[in-house]
């Protein structure tokens, strides 16, 4: 008897936090999006710590669609994907980033830059979401996470400006990892930073203070 795994697409809910609700004034978009085994809230944390005192940047983190519990603590936690039906997870993904940006520029005053921002597994998201959610962005911020190998060169030419950071500590985003990704922006024509710094796979203070300087040179008070 054949046993067979079959897809059938489902409507599901996403989440997603944003600070500066109450404010009237257009803002630039800050999308953020958490690390494996994280959530929303700590993205958000994140966030703030980016933007600093100013209150010139609408802030959003989004919660990837797969939550689970950790073991030991019992704590909600969240992922993008695991490797069990991947392709079809990256096509939800981006569409469901491409809702909760369209809801942003519906439910809130925006004006331009938007910017994407990701730490981790959360790193991957930002890159597709650059290029694939539909909605223009003037840049991505890439802490500890690779770019995706499944995009294609055609696609990374047209990536925005990119700020990369790295902790040298970082076990997992390794400096060869880091390496191959600089060859292969560099080769594809994308602007790009790279900030190195004494840590590891962590928002540590010299990446946010770099971080915080990118977002003020993409976004001069109107």
């Amino acid at each position: 008897m054949a046993t067979q795994w079959f897809d059938l697409p489902v409507e599901t809910h996403g989440h997603y936090l944003v600070d500066g609700t109450d404010a009237p004034e257009e803002k630039p978009l800050l999308v953020g999006f958490h690390g494996y085994g994280e959530t929303g809230e700590a993205s958000m944390e994140a966030l703030r710590r980016i933007r600093g005192g100013s209150a010139s940047w609408r802030l959003c983190a989004v919660q990837g669609l797969h939550a689970f519990y950790n073991a030991k603590t019992g704590e909600l936690r969240a992922s993008w994907m695991t490797r069990f039906g991947r392709d079809l997870a990256i096509a939800d993904n981006v569409r469901y980033v491409s809702s909760v940006v369209t809801r942003l520029k519906r439910d809130f005053p925006t004006r331009d830059p938007l910017v994407y921002a990701g730490f981790s597994q959360g790193v991957a998201m930002a890159y597709r979401a650059a290029l694939g959610s539909g909605h223009a962005c003037r840049a991505v911020i890439a802490l500890g996470g690779d770019v995706p190998p499944d995009i294609p060169e055609g696609s990374l030419a047209t990536l925005p400006r990119l700020l990369i950071g790295r902790g040298q500590g970082d076990a997992w985003y390794t400096e060869r990892k880091l390496v191959a990704d600089e060859a292969r922006l560099r080769a594809c024509g994308v602007e790009f930073e790279v900030l190195r710094f004494d840590g590891g796979h962590e928002w540590h203070d010299e990446f946010v203070k770099k971080a915080r300087a990118f977002l003020a040179g993409l976004a001069p008070t109107p």
